[in-house]
């Protein structure tokens, strides 16, 4: 039963855990390293780098903890966060969190598809719909600590999905994504990723 109660907790973001409060003006200082990759609002112009902007406050940090403890390995990010402070994270997911993200568009022949799975899943094969976590516009769920999509490169979601799928990422809460990545196949994959790129 407790172990059950602590999952819950975990799933829903009320562990009472106190995470320093961002300011997201101090983070726009500490951001410029960052913008190589992910853009300086944000917006990264190359598919492999996620978007950062209009991320969730809770998720970005926590990934940035991840990251930068090794519960997550990022190669491109190795050392980048190294001398930072929790209170430097912080800054950093509220800078990003502040920012209006862009919408890219999907693929003509993947809308159909790409909208079912996120809309209503795979029910034959268990697969739940991604609005139940991430919301029908994509803007996730913040207090949950689930990342907003919407507009999110394809090519990041792809392989996310599939990194997800045979555990290469695993630091999703009770291995949630992992265990829906693992019932997607390539088409799956490939048509929810492009849909939710143009996702708003």
């Amino acid at each position: 039963m407790n172990k059950l109660l602590i999952s819950l907790m975990l799933t829903l973001g009320i562990t009472g855990v106190a995470h320093a409060a961002g300011d997201a003006a101090a983070g726009k200082a500490k951001t410029a390293v960052c913008a190589a990759c992910h853009g300086a609002d944000g917006n990264s112009a190359i598919a492999n780098f996620p978007k950062l902007a209009g991320q969730n406050e809770k998720y970005l940090l926590k990934q940035l903890k991840e990251i930068k403890g090794g519960t997550r390995p990022v190669v491109e990010m190795t050392g980048l966060l190294d001398g930072m402070s929790d209170q430097d994270l912080a800054d950093i997911a509220a800078y990003f969190a502040s920012k209006k993200t862009t919408i890219g568009h999907a693929a003509k022949d993947q809308v159909a598809a790409g909208q079912s799975i996120y809309r209503a899943g795979v029910t034959k094969k268990g697969i739940a719909a991604c609005t139940a976590c991430h919301s029908p516009t994509g803007n996730g769920n913040g207090q949950a600590g689930f990342p907003a999509l919407s507009g999110q490169h394809a090519a990041y979601v792809e392989k996310q999905l599939k990194a997800f799928r045979v555990g290469e990422r695993a630091n999703d809460p009770n291995k949630m994504m992992r265990d829906i990545a693992a019932k997607m196949s390539d088409v799956e994959i490939k048509a929810v990723a492009s849909y939710i790129q143009g996702l708003n």
